[in-house]
């Protein structure tokens, strides 16, 4: 099969890339390489098979629309995008243009010329802003959202918060109404916090993998200290980088049965942690009682966010497989072999 990766040199890219390659299809990279590590994944990935590659910034409707026309991908996996938050704060246009004009640069070129193929989108759980009417308890160690047990559904009400939340929002409703509208094969994957190898973690994007990194900088050097914002008892659910990777070649193969529709994606329940069960499990598994500062939380940032991830399941039978466990000590093997 042909296949496009917007974004293919980034963490959920290069490691989709990684598996087309070893299995012998036909693969097109777009990326500008402006993300950290992108270019080390870029040169990773020429060691596993040739592809075609495009150094291009997918806020030029011409460079993609050429790219796109000429290529005819069977399948696009768009997640070339503007990923922190905290970026979005401060440069409010750069994540306008790259979020929701890439996005619909990417829609309209498809539209145009090459309707059948199908594209798959790599949201957010921001789209539902900060859950603050959400009705929560708090115990020693995390927050627990009463009313939603399993993890939210995706009939949950949207609510933009930040110019991230709603960059990607608008995104995420536009490959939507394209399919209402136009036809087109989209779907829509809210991700949770993902995690892997390739993931070269920042303090502002990559969270489970920049606290093993510092955790390990602290093992190597007692007086290395970091910080964490809020409490810690936040709660995310994690999913590791090899279930990501099924779930976009599964839901490839079985774009009829989900095209038109969005899914909430994680770890679920099972595999959630509170930052600073997070950093528990870490000191442990390191054998070192990490030392950290609280500061203030981060804007709209949300207690709670576990992904229901039913819905998927249901139509194309993907659930994670790698527990929070044995993703975390991979992360941590990684990060070590990399440093």
């Amino acid at each position: 099969m042909k296949y496009l990766i917007t974004g293919g040199c980034g963490f959920l890219g290069s490691n989709i890339a990684e598996r087309l390659l070893r299995e012998g299809h036909e693969l097109c990279i777009y990326d500008n390489l402006s993300r950290q590590g992108s270019e080390k994944n870029y040169e990773w990935l020429k060691t596993i098979g040739s592809f075609d590659f495009y150094k291009c910034d997918i806020k030029s409707f011409e460079n993609i629309e050429n790219v796109i026309k000429n290529f005819k991908p069977e399948v696009i996996f768009h997640l070339a995008g503007q990923v922190a938050m905290t970026t979005s704060i401060q440069n409010p246009r750069l994540d306008f243009e790259t979020n929701i004009l890439g996005s619909f640069n990417v829609l309209e070129s498809v539209k145009t010329h090459c309707p059948s193929s199908s594209i798959i989108y790599s949201s957010t759980n921001k789209v539902y802003g900060d859950l603050e009417w959400v009705t929560y308890d708090e115990t020693s160690t995390r927050y627990k959202a009463i009313n939603f047990k399993n993890g939210f559904p995706e009939n949950i009400q949207l609510e933009f918060h930040s110019p991230y939340g709603v960059s990607k929002g608008s995104a995420d409703q536009y490959m939507l109404d394209y399919n209402r509208i136009f036809g087109l094969k989209t779907a829509v994957f809210r991700h949770s916090s993902m995690y892997g190898g390739r993931q070269f973690s920042t303090a502002d994007q990559g969270w489970i993998g920049w606290f093993c990194e510092q955790a390990i900088l602290q093992k190597v050097n007692p007086e290395h200290l970091f910080t964490i914002s809020g409490n810690g008892k936040q709660v995310r659910d994690l999913l590791y980088s090899e279930d990501m990777v099924n779930l976009y070649l599964s839901a490839a193969s079985n774009i009829d049965k989900i095209s038109g529709e969005a899914f909430n994606i994680g770890g679920g329940i099972e595999n959630s942690y509170s930052l600073i069960e997070l950093l528990d499990f870490i000191g442990k598994e390191l054998g070192i009682n990490l030392k950290y500062t609280k500061i203030s939380k981060r804007e709209s940032d949300q207690k709670v966010f576990v992904a229901d991830y039913s819905k998927i399941n249901k139509l194309i039978n993907w659930k994670p497989k790698i527990s929070k466990e044995i993703g975390v000590r991979n992360m941590l093997e990684w990060i070590k072999q990399i440093k």
